[in-house]
């Protein structure tokens, strides 16, 4: 039975076409506190490589964002999903979620991730999963929030990648780091200027994105066959 995901109330009013019309069209973070809590099983510590970076929380996040952006200046990703393969270049203006993205790649969190709101002719939104691994994912890395950054003169253009806001109380809409959604939409998305940190771009695969795009979903927006993201890396 799939784990239906907690909806935030809508920020605005948009009267859009179609299928816009009837659903929320703003980006929205999902919530796995349910998820969380059955993953707090203890589990065999033998073999278990040496951690190398803080349990990250709010109060560290950012100075370890600022180190590691320094020493980590990878900008393109390659998504291979259930649907194709998407290219992905980051923004270096957007240094903090480029280095969010980039160390959360390197520690494997998206693999296995599904695409799991999905909006035919505005946006697909990854980055989280109804299976414990993606909770318990989480829990290693720890909890916490990044800044907004709109003010580099980035608009939600058709293939931008941008990230949403935490699900939790957030009236300065700081981002939720582990999720992120790509504008499928023709013409862009622009009334979602300002309110959301653009920090990449598709730079091959939009086709992909369409796809995925279309697929029959259920109302929250949930594909009624899950989209996995299997693997994505780090490339030249």
């Amino acid at each position: 039975m799939r784990l239906v995901f907690l909806i935030c109330s809508f920020l605005i009013i948009l009267n859009c076409e179609d299928k816009q019309s009837k659903k929320n069209t703003k980006p929205q973070s999902t919530s796995i506190e349910q998820n969380e809590e059955k993953a707090t099983t203890p589990t065999p510590t033998t073999n278990k490589p040496e951690r190398t970076y803080p349990k990250l929380d709010s109060q560290n996040a950012m100075e370890f964002f600022l180190h590691y952006e320094k020493e980590n200046k990878e900008n393109k990703v390659r998504m291979t999903t259930d649907f194709g393969v998407v290219d992905i270049l980051l923004f270096n203006e957007t240094k903090f979620h480029r280095a969010n993205f980039i160390f959360l790649t390197k520690q494997k969190y998206f693999n296995g991730t599904q695409f799991y709101r999905v909006i035919d002719n505005f946006m697909v939104q990854a980055g989280n999963s109804d299976d414990r691994k993606t909770a318990r994912k989480r829990k290693k890395i720890g909890k916490y929030l990044l800044p907004t950054d709109t003010k580099r003169g980035f608009t939600h253009e058709r293939g931008v990648i941008s990230m949403p806001s935490s699900e939790i109380d957030n009236p300065h809409k700081l981002a939720s780091p582990y999720e992120f959604f790509i504008v499928q939409q023709k013409g862009g998305a622009h009334f979602l200027d300002g309110d959301y940190t653009i920090f990449g771009k598709v730079i091959k695969g939009m086709d992909v994105i369409d796809k995925i795009a279309a697929v029959e979903t259920d109302e929250a927006d949930w594909p009624l066959k899950n989209i996995y993201i299997r693997n994505v890396e780090i490339i030249e």
